[in-house]
């Protein structure tokens, strides 16, 4: 069941992809801030994985382009539904109910600075020292852009718990969509992983949420938005890291994610008027900095597909 069929674009064209996929991660904060006045989270998630799975559902069939998965592979399929994006999720918003939203950046971001050490465990995949420097570089990025002198670092034992369960599940995530990759194309990834999702989500939604979803009347705003958050963050967004992974691998893909918080301040900045001060500017740069030193081989022409 190799991916034989579908012809990988060039590396530069992925690049691309793979900065507008952070480019509509980070957007989507901005997204989410607006649906949040109107639904609850778990609501949100809900319905942005049963609705991007129906969406894609109806595209294969109109390109027919449906690939099955092998029964065997179906357990791969649960953990990596599982780890992302239900324990990652869970992890991550119910993480910031204890802690400052700088503390939970920060830990985010800390997941490209660990994976590499799981990567090479579990499936031998070796980062080169300007990789290692391009992280380091990167995560000092972040910290720019997210601590500043009004930060609060205020944190509980319990809300770092949570933050380190998403960080371990976005590691366990790339790893078993690492595996994947091999074998199926991102479309056919992102169907089942949305829609094993779902179904992790649907009895906390029922339970939860339901009664609270049924009393809201949908406006445009929430409409318009939802679309933005189901089109582009949860499915051309997870579509463009898939193609990414499986050309890259996970270790020079994931440090793309440092860029997240780059696109949220600037978008910030730009719609919704929060401050953007010279440390925040200057945290930017790093982190692009840090992104392109560890793409870059040396020798090697440049920038070059190296995996394991």
């Amino acid at each position: 069941m190799k991916n034989n069929a579908i012809r990988m674009p060039s590396d530069w064209i992925i690049y691309a992809l793979l900065t507008l996929a952070m480019f509509f991660w980070g957007l989507s904060f901005v997204w989410a801030k607006v649906v949040f006045a109107y639904y609850r989270p778990i609501t949100v998630i809900f319905l942005r994985l049963v609705i991007s799975t129906s969406l894609i559902v109806a595209l294969e069939s109109a390109l027919r382009v449906s690939q099955p998965i092998h029964p065997g592979d179906l357990k791969k399929f649960c953990r990596l539904a599982f780890f992302q994006p239900f324990l990652y999720f869970l992890g991550e918003s119910f993480g910031l109910y204890f802690v400052s939203s700088t503390i939970a950046s920060i830990m985010v971001a800390v997941i490209p600075v660990v994976t590499p050490f799981f990567a090479f465990l579990f499936l031998k995949e070796r980062l080169s020292l300007m990789g290692i420097l391009g992280l380091v570089l990167s995560f000092i990025g972040v910290l720019l852009i997210v601590v500043n002198p009004d930060s609060l670092l205020q944190f509980s034992w319990l809300g770092i718990g949570l933050l380190m369960a998403a960080v371990i599940s976005s590691i366990g995530y790339v790893i078993e969509l690492r595996k994947l990759t091999f074998h199926y194309t991102p479309l056919t990834i992102l169907k089942y992983q949305n829609l094993l999702g779902g179904f992790y989500f649907l009895p906390l939604f029922l339970i939860f949420d339901f009664t609270h979803f049924i009393r809201i009347k949908p406006s445009f705003e929430l409409v318009v938005n939802m679309i933005y958050l189901i089109v582009f963050a949860s499915i051309l967004a997870f579509v463009f890291f898939n193609l990414a992974v499986q050309r890259f691998g996970i270790n020079r893909s994931n440090i793309f994610t440092n860029t997240i918080p780059l696109f949220t301040a600037l978008f910030s900045y730009w719609i919704l008027d929060e401050r953007l001060d010279i440390q925040s500017m200057l945290g930017i740069l790093v982190v692009v900095g840090g992104v392109f030193l560890a793409q870059y081989k040396p020798g090697a022409g440049g920038c070059r597909n190296r995996t394991a």
